[in-house]
């Protein structure tokens, strides 16, 4: 009975482990990477403690388990300050990693060393874990300490940051309070409670369904886990969520500025008990609980006057809340003061305002597509460096009397570049993260990124009214891997029936992935690429390409070296 509590504390940790691999994202904190790590070799050295039958084997698993015993409350404290947003001197990790090394090298000695353990012995039992009878060594006493050291620290960071830090939400602050107090009761007090079993193993699940849980929380409050952080801490526009019960959790310090309120706000805590909150955000919030259409405010302070934008809070394609977007409306205020008086400057002061928006717009769609790349370990860069390969492709096809393209068309081309791969934001992660070549299962879950990716341009430009560029850009995202023999996907076009602005894209994606390193392969030489190309002309590519692609081919290589 009491092995197979061992052996569904490993497997149950497992797991959990699996589970949390499934759902890892780069911003999760990387001392609760480390527990879902080390917790289940820690219960797999206690599972096989509990099946062995000699004393050798035994000492072997008990070696094992002090992996746990040694890491895990120095890993808890690391968290803790880490989430709690608390600076944490070099120094002091170092030290306290280098004792808690030290401390687990002293019990690889048991057996061998009176260090740890004075003396051991084995006895097996008959249906429960084998006794092993030690008496402890100098180390043992400074495990002890080290673990009651640690714990305290972790306790006195919780209770400073639940009195000085309100910006960490309090929901957060009571779950780190939970492993670092379980792992504590069943190192001190399990063999009080029960003689024959350790609750230690316990103990670890319970802390890594703990960390699950934080996991999946704390994802409400960071607002930059994006590829845009830079334009949401120091850009022009303020951005504050709010979840479903109008409980603030977070906001940016262009908002703050903005709302100074925001500053004596507590995470997770209702707005309806501020009443600066109570005269603004609380009614436009119902207003649009009530009616999305009443979606937009202008807030006066001072001179100055505020668009705000409320939308709703998206992680993945999850409604999670409510978001203000805050923008400087004030010069479009004045401007409409003006209108009679001042026709003619406010025609120009609007276009310098739409040039503004329409930058902006562009750094967000740039953004978005940034953040789409930094979730591919394969093709970081590959956004920046179609998009040039595209330009120079568009410049020697201007040179050419026989194309007779606008320039509103080339730019328009050029700037939809970026926006190629979107459609992979809904490709999984297991899929678009692989470090090696996918089985056809999973090539056809990636070509969906293609028709996924129109889908997408089309709703961010849905409220763009250059409908060129929205015709464009979609086409680009969507046609991108059509072959001009028919052999591409996602419709199998074949020739002219594929938009010129996706044939040129096919050339510059296809060239960049032959030249830039990839997690499965090494980059190809220039002379080897342009063979390949060569090649595909008339087959992958239109022939008609040919020309302006052998014009582009030494910019395009210069371009190339000029990265290394």
């Amino acid at each position: 009975m009491h092995t197979l509590y061992y052996d569904s504390m490993f497997l149950l940790s497992l797991a959990l482990t699996v589970f949390y691999m499934f759902i890892w994202h780069k911003h999760f904190d990387v001392h609760v990477t480390l527990m879902f790590v080390m917790v289940p070799i820690a219960n797999l050295g206690n599972m096989l403690l509990s099946h062995a039958q000699s004393l050798e084997t035994a000492l072997a698993a008990n070696k094992l388990t002090y992996v746990g015993g040694c890491f895990s409350m120095l890993l808890i404290m690391l968290t803790v300050f880490s989430l709690c947003h608390i600076k944490l001197n070099r120094y002091f990790r170092v030290l306290a990693l280098s004792l808690s090394l030290a401390v687990f090298l002293s019990s690889l000695t048991i057996g061998s060393s009176p260090i740890f353990y004075r003396d051991v012995s084995f006895v097996p039992m008959d249906g429960a874990m084998p006794l092993v009878n030690k008496q402890y060594g100098f180390m043992h006493t400074v495990f002890r300490g080290l673990v009651i050291c640690y714990f305290v620290i972790s306790l006195a960071a919780i209770i400073y940051c639940y009195v000085r830090k309100n910006q960490v939400s309090r929901k957060i602050i009571f779950l780190l309070f939970l492993p670092a107090s379980l792992c504590m009761l069943s190192f001190f007090g399990g063999r009080l409670l029960f003689r024959d079993i350790e609750l230690i193993p316990a103990a670890y699940v319970g802390a890594l369904v703990v960390y699950l849980i934080i996991s999946w929380r704390i994802s409400l409050y960071d607002i930059t886990d994006t590829g845009i952080d830079s334009l949401l801490e120091k850009g022009d526009t303020g951005f504050v969520s709010f979840d479903f019960k109008f409980n603030y959790l977070g906001s940016n310090q262009t908002a703050k500025t903005i709302f100074p309120a925001l500053c004596t706000l507590t995470v997770d805590r209702p707005i309806q008990k501020n009443a600066d909150m109570c005269a603004t955000a609380l009614p436009w919030l119902q207003a649009f609980q009530a009616d999305e259409k009443c979606n937009t405010v202008l807030y006066e302070q001072g001179e100055k006057t505020y668009q705000v934008t409320i939308t709703y809070l998206y992680t993945g394609r999850l409604k999670r809340g409510y978001q203000f977007f805050i923008t400087d409306d004030t010069a479009d205020r004045q401007y409409i003061k003006l209108l009679d008086n001042f026709n003619q400057e406010l025609q120009k002061e609007v276009g310098i305002k739409t040039a503004h928006i329409e930058k902006m717009h562009d750094h967000l769609v740039l953004g978005m597509a940034t953040m789409v790349e930094s979730r591919d370990n394969s093709t970081g860069g590959h956004i920046k460096r179609t998009s040039v390969g595209v330009e120079m492709l568009i410049r020697e096809m201007q040179k050419s009397p026989q194309q007779e393209l606008t320039d509103a068309f080339c730019q328009k081309v050029i700037k939809a570049a970026p926006m190629h791969d979107l459609g992979k934001i809904a490709v999984d992660d297991a899929i678009l993260r692989k470090p090696g070549r996918f089985t056809p299962e999973e090539f056809e879950k990636m070509k969906s990124h293609a028709a996924e990716g129109a889908r997408i341009v089309r709703e961010i430009l849905r409220g763009t009214d250059d409908d060129d560029f929205k015709r464009i850009a979609e086409n680009v995202a969507h046609f991108h891997h059509e072959r001009w023999d028919g052999s591409g996907y996602p419709q199998g076009l074949k020739g002219e029936a594929i938009p010129l602005e996706a044939r040129i894209m096919a050339v510059a994606d296809v060239y960049d992935a032959l030249v830039s390193k990839r997690v499965y392969k090494e980059k190809m030489p220039f002379e080897k690429t342009h063979a390949i190309i060569m090649d595909g002309m008339g087959r992958h590519f239109d022939p008609g390409l040919e020309a302006y692609y052998l014009g582009a081919r030494e910019k395009l290589e210069a371009y190339y070296k000029s990265l290394d």
